[in-house]
């Protein structure tokens, strides 16, 4: 059983208080959203000014209109917490976190104790929403976790009060995948929830045995891919190997889960506690249906602001039924190559006809790309052969197709690949 709502209630998280309120929340989404995230906006921003200095001088002598509001960045937040904190709040006080860094922003952030029961009593609902009952499921997490210390003890602990399992994502290892399928064979696992790049990677390990999960532990349900884009071959590959639905997660550890959905289809934005807009590049608003920066305000955390937040990531926005939906995410906002003759190719983009050309070459389990140069790419990729004359002359003239211009591509075949300390892989970084 999940003991996070016993471990919340304890140390003065209201979690019953903050479940009722939810409901009358949602309710008044559904209602009438319009109305409700209006007056939504103008409590928090009002309380941001007249509370938060940090807030109030971010804003200056701004007009106090919704559009020209600041847009907050990750570097705005790179000061002390204390500075940042509204009045009555103090690090002893507020549930204290840090981002995971994988921006290359790390910060570390607030919330109000009752803002974080709302943004756990939302989790809870938009999991059983999607079928899984998050205090009696038992998960299989694919996770990063630090080597060892206190950091290692304090994630052990978290999930065995969670009601989870974490498995060791760093070792990709013939041996440790074995060790992963003898594990599902003698647990009763409820769902998988982890980074998209180490579930399609047990996959396709499952593939190559001609295995499915859901025939090893029948008691499997559904799994949830997190943090990393979501390609069709992979969805279909993870279906297919596992057995079970397939659902999308997209959120922050700064605002919590911001869009659930059924993989493949929009996102459903948790609207009761959030408001997202998606930007241009000046940070005026973008026509539903365009893609723009996605921005985030947190509507109930009173101790930290977090109004307009760049999260750094873009996507589409549309309406249906009245409510806001996320139709694609397409990367990170930085993630572009830059060609000598100044065009710039989104990584996403650049990243999707790599990884078709690659498909059926040398059996490649997953790679990364580098940019060292304007015109040199690196390609560190995980395969069961080396890349032969034939396969990399393919993979070069379809890159001259496609970005119209000479460029210089060096492959390195390596055991593994290189993540965040959390386990998240990079799949574009230009370091120029």
């Amino acid at each position: 059983m999940n003991l996070i709502n016993l471990s919340l209630q304890l140390n003065s998280y209201a979690i019953a208080t903050a479940q009722k309120q939810l409901q009358e929340l949602k309710q008044q989404v559904e209602h009438n959203y319009t109305s409700y995230a209006e007056t939504k906006k103008t409590e928090i921003v009002k309380h941001h000014l007249q509370n938060t200095p940090f807030y109030k001088n971010l804003v200056g002598d701004r007009s106090q209109t919704w559009e020209d509001l600041p847009v907050i960045t990750k570097q705005d937040l790179q000061q002390t917490l204390k500075s940042r904190l509204s009045k009555g709040f103090s690090p002893n006080n507020v549930h204290v976190h840090k981002t995971s860094g994988s921006s290359g922003t790390p910060f570390i952030f607030a919330k109000d104790k009752f803002c974080h029961a709302l943004t756990w009593a939302s989790i809870t609902q938009l999991y059983s929403t999607s079928g899984i009952d998050l205090q009696n499921s038992y998960e299989a997490r694919f996770y990063g976790i630090p080597n060892h210390g206190a950091a290692r003890l304090k994630e052990r602990l978290k999930d065995r009060l969670s009601n989870r399992y974490r498995f060791s994502i760093f070792d990709t290892s013939a041996a440790n995948f074995e060790s992963f399928i003898s594990r599902f064979k003698k647990e009763r696992f409820g769902h998988l929830n982890g980074y998209t790049s180490a579930l399609v990677l047990f996959a396709r390990y499952l593939a190559g045995k001609k295995l499915i999960l859901k025939n090893l532990c029948p008691s499997l349900t559904h799994c949830i891919v997190t943090a990393e884009m979501l390609f069709k071959e992979d969805l279909e590959l993870l279906q297919q190997q596992f057995g079970v639905p397939v659902i999308n997660e997209y959120g922050a550890s700064e605002t919590g889960i911001i869009a659930l959905g059924k993989a493949g289809g929009a996102l459903h934005i948790d609207s009761s506690l959030l408001f997202v807009e998606i930007l241009d590049e000046a940070n005026r608003p973008v026509d539903p249906g365009s893609s723009g920066k996605i921005v985030v305000t947190s509507l109930f955390n009173k101790a930290h602001p977090f109004i307009r937040y760049e999260i750094g990531d873009l996507g589409v926005l549309v309406y249906q039924n009245g409510l806001p939906v996320l139709t694609q995410l397409e990367g990170r906002v930085g993630d572009f190559a830059l060609l000598p003759d100044g065009k710039k190719i989104p990584a996403l983009a650049f990243y999707y006809v790599t990884k078709e050309i690659m498909n059926d070459t040398a059996s490649v389990k997953e790679f990364k790309i580098i940019q060292n140069k304007p015109n040199h790419f690196s390609i560190n990729y995980v395969a069961d052969a080396e890349f032969s004359d034939q396969d990399i002359e393919k993979i070069k003239r379809a890159m001259l197709n496609y970005l119209g211009t000479e460029i210089q591509l060096s492959f390195n075949k390596k055991p593994i690949l290189d993540r965040s300390k959390r386990g998240k892989l990079k799949q574009f970084t230009r370091t120029f």
